[in-house]
């Protein structure tokens, strides 16, 4: 004989109030537009500061970008400005693996407690969470790698002229 569930996780007489969010749903957004802050968006609505603190983390970066790219990556402020974005894009594949890595029961007592609805993740999610995993280890070594690359570039180029 089946159990009927505790009022406790699935209340018997659940009234709507809210909009059911899903757990693969922004574990994907975090993945693919994270760095807009499409996740935060998705959660919290357009007055999230976190969400918008990405997208200006991301128009710095690219800005920052750009000026590296233009002075074959000499440029100061380019560096200071690639650093937001930077953080703006790792922090997305960070929030794709915390989110999709959140027990349901607790994902729906945070997001879904008055909605009456409960999260079932699936594969796809566990997809999502790898997949984060490795283009965010893969950039962040990367970024590491260019960075001691023009730092030790600059290094040798400083002890040339000084040896002249």
């Amino acid at each position: 004989m089946n159990n009927p569930p505790s009022t406790a996780t699935h209340p018997t007489n659940p009234t709507p109030h809210g909009h059911f969010r899903s757990k693969t749903l922004t574990a994907a957004l975090a993945f693919f537009f994270g760095s807009i802050g499409a996740h935060r968006f998705y959660l919290y609505g357009l007055r999230d500061k976190f969400g918008w603190a990405h997208i200006v983390g991301i128009l710095l970066g690219v800005v920052g970008y750009m000026l590296l790219a233009a002075t074959d990556r000499a440029s100061m402020p380019g560096w200071i400005l690639v650093v937001p974005g930077a953080i703006s894009l790792l922090a997305a594949f960070l929030s794709a693996i915390v989110y999709g890595l959140r027990p349901d029961e607790k994902w729906d007592a945070q997001f879904n407690a008055q909605t009456g609805r409960h999260s079932e993740s699936g594969w796809a999610v566990i997809f999502v969470v790898i997949f984060s995993l490795l283009f965010g280890a893969f950039l962040l070594m990367a970024g590491l790698a260019l960075t001691f690359q023009t730092y030790f570039e600059g290094q040798v180029q400083a002890a040339k002229e000084l040896s002249q």
